[in-house]
């Protein structure tokens, strides 16, 4: 082969990539549809009408009913709570003006109210959007996973979460945690984060919900970013991702104060119990995806930090 042939080989070579990939969209995952919701909370606080949104199909639900989540397979921290009688909303996740169109904005903020015009009441939410339920209404406080159907339906094998994405974060070095009458400061960071894990979930005789993961994606933005930034990879992991170099602490089986809650195939909610780690080829049941604009748990984080997301698609090997 002459030097010509053997340079065009090279170059060809270097500008064909090793796998080539295919994107897939994920439903509603543009944000250019929302279902916007009207509640009315209760006298005691006021007695205004809130508007919450759910990302799912266009349009608009007046009145204090649960809402239907078979239509759609996002859920959010946005919380229709009716709490000892009380009825109040949450509003942490909305839509926004995007690139190109709409996209969603996640504010970690405090849901505030006055009871009886005196007292006042703050408890401190970070925004999230997640694939699953909410269990409306929420009727307490204590361990708010527990309100929430986590994960769908999923079988495939996908090598990346891709999406578009912007951040603003304060990083001030200062946490609250806000629950209802209580606010603390303390010094910390709050990263938004990005998770997408693959699990092979079964039921036992009682109807405990086990699980092994199989799949892990998680990604931690600490800064704000300059503009949008176009196409991000959150690269998948499979099997025990432990053994990978990419794997971080918070990448770790879900247990202890971070279990998640899902409905059983009698309706009863139980606790995820992540029990290992499932075989690198192994086929997945369920799918969680939750992205969030702090990653500090429930009720702590910091105050103004914002996450808007838009394209979210999933990457797969040709």
């Amino acid at each position: 082969m002459g030097k010509v042939q053997i340079t065009i080989l090279a170059l060809l070579m270097m500008v064909v990539p090793a796998r080539a990939q295919r994107l897939e969209k994920v439903p509603y995952g543009e944000f250019e549809s929302w279902t916007v919701r009207h509640i009315k909370e209760s006298a005691i606080i006021g007695g205004e009408e809130k508007t919450i949104y759910v990302v799912g199909p266009n349009e608009t639900i007046n009145g204090n009913s649960a809402y239907d989540y078979s239509r759609t397979i996002w859920a959010s921290s946005n919380a229709y709570a009716r709490v000892s009688g009380v009825t109040k909303t949450s509003l942490t996740v909305e839509p926004d003006d995007g690139p190109s169109g709409k996209c969603a904005r996640l504010t970690t903020r405090f849901a505030s109210c006055k009871v009886a015009g005196l007292v006042d009441i703050k408890v401190l939410a970070s925004g999230a959007l997640y694939w699953g339920k909410m269990l409306e209404p929420i009727t307490g406080v204590k361990n708010p996973y527990a309100f929430m159907d986590w994960g769908i339906p999923f079988t495939k094998r996908p090598s990346a979460l891709v999406l578009d994405c912007k951040a603003y974060l304060p990083n001030t070095g200062t946490l609250t945690r806000g629950t209802t009458f209580s606010q603390k400061e303390f010094p910390g960071k709050d990263p938004c984060q990005i998770m997408l894990i693959l699990q092979k979930r079964w039921e036992d005789a009682d109807g405990n919900i086990h699980a092994l993961r199989v799949g892990t994606a998680f990604k931690r933005i600490s800064k704000s970013s300059d503009g949008w930034v176009k196409n991000m990879r959150v690269e998948m992991i499979y099997g025990n991702a432990t053994t990978d170099s990419r794997f971080r602490d918070y990448m770790g089986l879900l247990t202890g104060r971070l279990t998640l809650y899902a409905l059983n195939s009698r309706g009863q909610k139980k606790p995820i119990m992540e029990e290992g780690w499932a075989d690198a080829d192994e086929a997945p049941t369920h799918a969680v995806l939750q992205i969030t604009a702090g990653s500090r748990g429930a009720f702590i984080g910091e105050l103004g930090n914002t996450l808007w997301l838009d394209n979210i698609r999933l990457e797969y090997p040709q």
